[in-house]
């Protein structure tokens, strides 16, 4: 492979990103929204002690 070469996709992601440029700004937002939450410690403990052990096989009929 050359060393100049970028692939069609590289070169329409740098040209989307030069008439947008605002796009990486929105994508932080976007994962901010999504992933970048804060987790409650008390909550979190509360669910696991809420669990049920499960058996493995659940569907089986005994």
């Amino acid at each position: 492979m050359a060393k100049n070469f970028e692939s069609e996709i590289t070169q329409f992601l740098k040209k989307y990103k030069a008439e947008h440029p605002d796009t990486e700004a929105r994508q932080r937002e976007g994962r901010g929204r999504l992933w970048d939450k804060h987790i409650d410690p008390e909550l979190q403990d509360g669910y696991r002690a809420g669990r049920v052990p499960q058996k493995p096989y659940v569907y089986q009929t005994n």
